[in-house]
């Protein structure tokens, strides 16, 4: 499977269009130190108003799905402490919050983040959040299936515009861990 960039009409490798990036991706894209090049991240212009999945699918086609990932941002409490950390699963499926994700982060209970929690931290808008350059100091986790595919669209910070992504590459951001059953139907 190759990346689906014949469905956008502007498609640019990330280090070439910073300027469309918030400033935590584009800092993230500048210093990128994997072993996948940061010219394979690629930035696809879209329409903000269809960011989010279900309308994102209706203008470029659903066969997007199984290339298309969500990353949301959670937060894990024990003993009055709260922990943030962000999640990486396949558009069709869901995060695993109360098993998965409280385990992992060791939580008594874990919920998604508020909204306002989740922009603030991240510096992202609501329904671009991308696991590429969240806080240094976060857990990031990601589906084992993310990690599988070839490329993954995912969120690019901004409502406007979405990234293509190797899969293996979101093994190698910050404070990654690559975990099986994140992602449940």
């Amino acid at each position: 499977m190759r990346a689906p960039i014949g469905h956008f009409d502007n498609a640019t490798p990330a280090p070439d269009c910073l300027d469309e990036l918030t400033r935590p991706v584009a800092d993230a894209v500048r210093h990128w130190r994997g072993n996948v090049p940061a010219e394979q991240i690629v930035y696809v212009d879209t329409e903000p108003d269809w960011a989010d999945t279900a309308t994102f699918l209706e203008h470029y086609g659903p066969e997007l799905l199984d290339q298309s990932a969500n990353c949301v941002v959670v937060a894990g409490k024990r003993g009055g402490e709260s922990t943030l950390a962000a999640c990486v699963v396949l558009s069709g499926t869901r995060v695993d919050v109360n098993g998965v994700v409280r385990r992992q982060l060791g939580a008594r209970k874990a919920s998604f983040a508020p909204m306002d929690t989740a922009t603030g931290e991240t510096g992202m808008e609501y329904g671009g959040i991308t696991p590429i350059g969240l806080p240094a100091d976060w857990p990031l986790l990601v589906d084992s299936a993310v990690v599988d595919l070839p490329y993954v669209l995912v969120g690019s910070g901004r409502r406007r515009g979405k990234l293509l992504v190797p899969g293996k590459a979101f093994a190698e951001l910050p404070n990654a861990v690559v975990l099986e059953g994140l992602g449940v139907a």
